[in-house]
Parts: C-alpha cells; sequence; structure tokens
C-alpha cells in the first residue's frame, strides 16, 4: 500500500491510495459543498446540481455520458450530503484514464435549460417520494429543529416551494461560488497507475479557474426541545433523538465512534438488549454523525405507537445509565472488534475504501491507512469514552416523533 499526493497549479489536490493487489480502481471528486453552503432562496440547489452534471457538457450529451460510463463496465454514482457532494466510479484498472476523462468533464457542466427544466420535474417528484418515507421524514424534522437556526437544519433535497423558484442561472451562480478547484478533491483508491492518474487529473483538470471559497462554521449545542409530528397515515411510531457529539476534526472522534457503537449497534448493544430483544421495539439503533466543527448522536427508534412513550424512556434510561454507570470491558471489546471487522471488510474492494480515504482528506488533510485506524481505535480506553459520553451529555438530546401519536 502506497500513498501520493500532489497539488495541481490551481489548487486542485489529487491523493490515491494505491494498491497494487487489487483487481480494480476507484476515483471521485469530492466537492465540499452541500445544504449547509446554501441560502434559504436555494434550498435543494447542491443535490439539484448533482443531478444536472449528469445531463451533459460541452464534449458531451447526456445519452453520451451514460453510454460511456456503460461501455468502460463502470460501477457509478454520486451523492449529496449537508457538507458534500460526491461523484464517483470504479473501473478495471485499464480503464483508468478513461473513466478520469469522463469524470473530469462532468465537473464542467453544460446547464443547458432544457436539461434544467425537465430535471426540476424529477426533483420535485423525489421531493415527494422521500416525503412519503416516514424514516427520512423523521429526520430531516429533527435536523432542522436539533440544529435550528443553524446551516445544518437545511434539508438536503431542498422544499418543493425552494426548488420551483430555483432558476437556471441561481444554479450557475452557485456552482460558480463554489465549485472552484481549491475546494474539490480528486481520491484514487486501488490498482492505480499513479503517474498517469496525476497526469490525467493536470490534463483534465488544470484550467478550472481558482478562487475563494469559506464555509463559516458555527458550533451548535442542539435545540433540547421535544417535538411530535402526527400523521395517522403511518402505521408505526418513529422517533428520532440527537444529541451533541465531536466533530470530525476532534481527536475524541474514535472514542465517540465507540461509544455510539456500545450505545446503540443494530446488534448486541444497549438498545438491542433492551428494546429489540424483549420486542418492544423493531427497531433502535444509534450513530455517531461527524460533520465540520460539529458532531451528532443520532437514535432511530421504530415501534408501536401504544408503545412509543415507553420506548423513548427506555431508551434515554439507557443513555444515562451509561453516563452515570459506565459500561464493561466485554462490552468495550465487542464494539472495536466490530467496528474494525465492518471497517476491513468494507476496505477490501476499492470503491469500499474510497469514501474513507476521501473524508480523511477532505476534512482533516489526512491520510491513515486502514491498520492505523484499528490501532488508534483499539487502543481508546474507557476513561476516554467516558469523558467524551460526559462531555457531550448523552442526555441532552433533541426529540421527534413521527406517526399516530398526538403526544410523547
Amino acid at each position: 500500500m502506497e500513498f501520493k499526493n500532489t497539488t495541481l497549479s490551481n489548487g486542485l489536490t489529487v491523493i490515491a491510495e494505491i494498491n497494487p493487489s487489487a483487481k480494480s480502481m476507484a476515483a471521485g471528486f469530492f466537492a465540499k459543498t452541500g445544504s449547509r453552503d446554501e441560502t434559504d432562496e436555494i434550498s435543494g440547489v447542491s443535490h439539484f446540481l448533482e443531478h444536472m452534471m449528469f445531463k451533459g457538457t460541452d464534449r458531451r450529451s447526456a445519452l453520451e455520458v451514460n453510454v460511456e460510463f456503460d461501455e468502460l463496465g463502470a460501477s457509478y454514482n454520486a451523492f449529496t450530503s449537508e457538507e458534500n457532494t460526491v461523484y464517483f466510479a470504479g473501473v478495471l484498472p485499464e480503464f483508468q484514464t478513461a473513466m478520469l476523462d469522463l469524470l473530469g468533464d462532468l465537473l464542467r457542466p453544460a446547464l443547458r435549460q432544457e436539461d434544467f427544466d425537465m430535471e426540476k420535474e424529477v426533483i420535485l417528484d423525489e421531493i415527494a417520494r422521500y416525503e412519503d418515507q416516514p424514516t427520512f421524514k423523521m429526520y430531516e424534522n429533527l435536523m432542522a429543529s436539533h440544529f435550528k437556526g443553524h446551516p445544518l437544519s437545511r434539508n438536503v433535497l431542498g422544499t418543493p416551494e425552494s426548488v420551483t423558484a430555483l432558476k437556471r442561472d441561481d444554479m450557475q451562480d452557485y456552482f460558480d461560488r463554489r465549485y472552484s478547484p481549491g475546494n474539490v478533491t480528486l481520491i484514487g483508491v486501488g490498482n492505480i497507475d499513479w503517474d498517469a492518474f496525476a497526469d490525467k487529473a493536470a490534463q483534465t483538470c488544470s484550467h478550472w479557474k481558482p478562487f475563494d471559497v469559506g464555509r463559516t462554521l458555527t458550533p451548535c449545542d442542539g435545540a433540547g426541545t421535544r417535538t411530535v409530528i402526527t400523521d395517522p397515515k403511518i402505521n408505526r411510531e418513529q422517533i428520532g433523538i440527537l444529541s451533541p457529539a465531536p466533530s470530525a476534526q476532534d481527536e475524541t472522534r474514535f472514542a465517540a465512534q465507540l461509544l455510539s457503537t456500545i450505545v446503540g449497534d443494530t446488534i448486541g448493544s444497549r438498545l438491542y438488549y433492551a428494546l429489540v430483544d424483549p420486542a418492544i421495539a423493531d427497531e433502535a439503533n444509534t450513530a455517531y454523525d461527524m460533520l465540520d466543527g460539529t458532531g451528532g448522536f443520532l437514535t432511530f427508534i421504530s415501534t408501536d405507537p401504544q408503545r412509543g412513550t415507553e420506548a423513548l424512556d427506555i431508551a434515554l434510561g439507557e443513555f444515562g445509565k451509561i453516563v452515570d454507570e459506565g459500561f464493561s470491558e466485554l462490552e468495550l471489546q465487542a464494539a472495536k472488534n466490530k467496528i474494525a471487522s465492518s471497517a476491513t471488510l468494507k476496505g477490501e474492494l476499492p470503491m469500499g475504501r474510497l469514501t474513507a480515504v476521501g473524508f480523511d482528506w477532505v476534512y482533516r488533510r489526512q491520510y491513515m491507512p486502514l491498520a492505523q485506524q484499528i490501532e488508534k481505535l483499539f487502543s481508546v480506553t474507557t476513561d476516554e469514552i467516558m469523558s467524551v459520553a460526559r462531555e457531550f451529555d448523552l442526555t441532552k438530546v433533541t426529540v421527534l416523533a413521527l406517526g399516530p401519536l398526538e403526544e410523547i
């Protein structure tokens, strides 16, 4: 395994984790922009723009983009979050250069008016479809409640009103403000020819004009509110719990990851044995969400409405027990083994390793081999985890319930 990096004259960073024994390679452009970088008036533009990237460039039509990906046998996609938009593909090593040419071209879209008008209807339909998914609806409303007044409160998809009002020139303006080469990183993982990789990046991206891009990092302790959204059409009560956590830049992030696994891993955690095993809830899990300058412990519970209040009280009680009493050495060792196994299994494929390498660099300008990450994970002590649990106070929560209940 070898790490290589270079920076083009316009500020675009190119990095690669090279594994000659891999049978494939994956690459992605990580743009440090998402819904937190929007305004209310253009809410949803980051995600809409992600769609438009695949609608063609000055060199390729939308059909040609898709046909070329297919001809390469590529596994490709993109995603947008509150903080990042990522465009990626995985191919056999012999298609590395062709894939980079295509991905790089996508990052300079034509943004044709007719494509914009057509894709707007697709986005509005997507918003409507997600509105019918209780877990998604609960998550978006929980984020809006917890981060009220903070940029992270914005819905990634936007609203029907903001997307309907959005104009093609608004999107072009956003692109021109956020997609500077200094705000984008090209990541490669797997069986990579580094010299060819770096040369193709320079050939494809060096003409991109640089400009200043920033992001205001505002801390957020969370609203600490309890909200109920009553919807009799939903059969199960969906309960979301969100509390503060270390940021993506915080050295205690490994302790936070272990804490969330002990508390709420999908199997064998405190919440599993307190809620799922005794059939009080059909789902109960906690995840640690590392964000830029802040973070959150996210807990999701799905339960019978008649047991909604009981399930919430049990979950909050388990949080309190962890803060007050701690956990056993067996629980800690199991959590370490789970995280290490999951990271190793995912990291065996370049496509699975891509986001780990990418976000290490995007958030911390750091490359950390998988073996070193696991070593740091196993070095975390009980005291370090308890310090995180108490400093960020698992019991200081924002709660949002969605379902038939009128109160909880």
